[in-house]
């Protein structure tokens, strides 16, 4: 009943998007899934079908000479607890929702090792693989605030935005790794030892992340904390926000495309050694929230999916690999 319903509402708010996206023509507030997201598409318009493929972005494929493994942490072999820990009061890792179930159920989850970058794709990062050839430019150069923002020396350490998952997917690829699995980006996240709520532990502190504080335009935001930023910061800018592995900017800066296909119901069937979300699918998954969200979409748990050719200025990813 509550996923109907939710669908419902959805079509809905998608024929809001549209009409707003064709009268001002740029980044629109639109209600997407369970939240807020202001989103570009390559037209103008948002293309409400995954029939998009790789080749639209990417016409030329290359991989870079050499791997740059500097920035990157080792996640170890081993389980840790995955989604919402609905009976766990103190910790409290669900969504604030009720309706919202896509996070249950709590369970276990066994990962082989893997390094994940430590820090967000940077604007410097990207740029090298677009001058390469190896990947296309993003959809625009400023921010939500600023102009330039990409190509420039001043925003280099700055998360890339404006990417989709296609281009995030390429430029991992680019690197010699790949997008992350739900699974993978949550442990990095969260840890092993407890359920905890965020990446430093269950009690939120503003000044831990970016997230949409005191300066932040949309009417949700958070007076209480202020950390100059009006929307992106220089990646690893919190460092008493890490993860328990050291891992930056888990929670806020931008949304993270990772590699999972969306299903509402994946938990309740997922397998329980390295799973590698559904075969198939309309939406993509993206994880840890942005400058633009407040609290409870900063949670560890938090999942959120789109189309995956939908860019947007809350929109950057990291890269994994194998060990």
């Amino acid at each position: 009943m509550f996923q109907h319903s939710r669908w419902l509402v959805a079509s809905v708010l998608l024929a809001g998007v549209l009409v707003g996206v064709f009268a001002w023509g740029w980044p629109y507030a639109a209600a997407a899934s369970n939240n807020v997201v202001m989103a570009e598409s390559r037209t103008g318009a948002i293309r409400a079908s995954a029939a998009v493929t790789e080749s639209l972005y990417l016409p030329v494929v290359l991989t870079r000479a050499s791997l740059d493994t500097a920035e990157e942490i080792l996640i170890p072999a081993g389980s840790f607890q995955m989604g919402c820990d609905s009976n766990n009061p103190a910790e409290n890792s669900c969504n604030v929702y009720v309706w919202q179930t896509n996070e249950l159920p709590l369970h276990t989850v066994t990962l082989d090792a893997y390094y994940i970058d430590k820090y967000e794709v940077t604007n410097a990062r990207y740029q090298a693989c677009v001058d390469a050839g190896g990947c296309t430019a993003p959809l625009s150069v400023r921010s939500q605030t600023r102009f330039p923002y990409y190509g420039t020396s001043t925003y280099a350490d700055y998360p890339v935005i404006d990417v989709n998952w296609y281009q995030a997917n390429a430029f991992c690829a680019w690197e010699g790794k790949r997008l992350p699995t739900e699974a993978e980006w949550e442990k990095a996240a969260r840890g092993s030892s407890d359920t905890r709520k965020y990446p430093w532990g269950s009690e939120f502190d503003g000044s831990k992340l970016n997230y949409c504080d005191a300066n932040c335009e949309f009417d949700w935001k958070d007076v209480a904390y202020n950390d100059g930023y009006a929307d992106t910061a220089p990646v690893g800018s919190y460092s008493s926000g890490a993860s328990p592995y050291g891992v930056m900017d888990m929670a806020g800066n931008v949304w993270e495309w990772v590699n999972d296909w969306y299903q509402w119901d994946y938990y309740s069937q997922s397998p329980s050694a390295n799973p590698q979300g559904p075969e198939t699918g309309t939406h993509r998954v993206l994880r840890g929230g942005s400058w633009g969200y407040y609290v409870d979409f900063v949670r560890s748990a938090n999942r959120f999916d789109l189309f995956p050719d939908l860019r947007s200025r809350l929109f950057g990813f990291r890269c994994v690999r194998s060990q």
